[in-house]
């Protein structure tokens, strides 16, 4: 099946009822669609470095150090690996090659420079690819910090805001293909009794720049490719015969089987809470067995019986509201998701 795979469930318990939260991975589309003809594409650093003294702020005990140094060269290098690493891991392109040249030749490290359809056309032409996906401006801002406390240790920590804008192009096209801005953020804390065990538990100024790089290349992957998120999901659960066979079946995974029981009781529930209820579990049912229709349909109903009966303030009515929004987000994904990747 396509659509989701269950990995744990969790309990909640309320004043009035119990709730147990499921835990699913969810396949989605990439953010941006390719033709259908694009099979290899290359990854390329048309990135500046900024200046090893630029974006970079260094504090000792308040004290601001003026001849502190990052080199960002390696990060750069690092975000357009764990990229394109990412990328050949989902299996989704024939070939993924990563070219190992930066394509920028100037030093203004601020500006978002990008690819002329020339340069796009002579990359493909020279390594074979369809399509090349760029990171053209990548951008990092990390203030570390040290603090001495009376009790006889040292807190530091470093912060590094990542800013970056990645395109992608088609040797066709006049412009780009698209354009991703993103934005993040890491941070490490370490204590210890004295500055020379801190900065071992601490990375350098460079590695940090590194993880950092790594990190936000790693990140942006699912803009290119269909991939797995982790969600959470929700059930209730109920006193009788039917909603505790119900919930046996759902903690083995058995959807069909938990379907069948929530199906009767909602066709047999004469109080509203309860046919809200087994709608709003026979929904889920439906989602992880592939029926997405069905279960919107039973997610509508359910929040409309809690809207009309405790009201739109109401916190069951909110996520049920919540839960028809994130169906119909689903079943969009899933059109896309057959443009992308064909039908199974």
């Amino acid at each position: 099946m396509r659509g989701t795979i269950c990995l744990f469930i969790l309990c909640l318990f309320t004043a009035c009822s119990q709730m147990r939260f499921v835990g699913i991975e969810t396949f989605n589309p990439a953010e941006i669609t390719y033709p259908s003809h694009v099979g290899k594409v290359l990854i390329v650093n048309n990135t500046v470095p900024q200046l090893p003294d630029s974006g970079y702020e260094y504090k000792i005990t308040g004290v601001l150090q003026d001849t502190c140094k990052a080199y960002a060269d390696s990060a750069l290098f690092d975000a357009c690996r764990t990229l394109g690493e990412a990328i050949v891991e989902t299996d989704f392109f024939n070939d993924v090659l990563l070219f190992n040249e930066n394509t920028r030749k100037d030093n203004s490290f601020l500006l978002d420079v990008k690819l002329t359809q020339e340069e796009v056309q002579a990359l493909c032409e020279e390594t074979g690819a369809d399509a090349v996906i760029s990171i053209d401006r990548l951008l990092f801002n990390m203030k570390k910090e040290i603090l001495a406390f009376s009790e006889g240790y040292v807190y530091g920590t470093i912060d590094i805001e990542i800013k970056g804008v990645i395109r992608s192009y088609l040797p066709s096209k006049e412009t780009p293909h698209a354009t991703i801005v993103m934005s993040d953020s890491l941070f490490w804390g370490e204590e210890a009794f004295d500055i020379r065990i801190l900065n071992q538990l601490l990375p350098t100024p460079d590695n940090a720049l590194r993880i950092a790089g790594a990190y936000i290349g790693n990140k942006a992957h699912p803009i290119f490719v269909p991939h797995w998120d982790r969600e959470n999901r929700w059930f209730f659960t109920g006193m009788g015969a039917h909603w505790k066979k119900a919930s046996a079946y759902a903690a083995k995974n058995k959807w069909s089987e938990a379907l069948d029981e929530w199906s009767y009781l909602y066709e047999n529930s004469s109080h509203w809470k309860s046919k809200a209820k087994s709608a709003a579990n026979a929904a889920l049912a439906y989602e992880l067995t592939g029926a997405l229709d069905k279960a919107l349909l039973l997610a509508t109903e359910a929040h409309n019986l809690y809207e009309k009966n405790a009201g739109e303030n109401d916190p069951y009515t909110q996520y049920q509201h919540l839960y028809k929004e994130t169906l119909t987000k689903r079943i969009q994904s899933e059109k896309k998701l057959t443009i992308q990747i064909g039908e199974e």
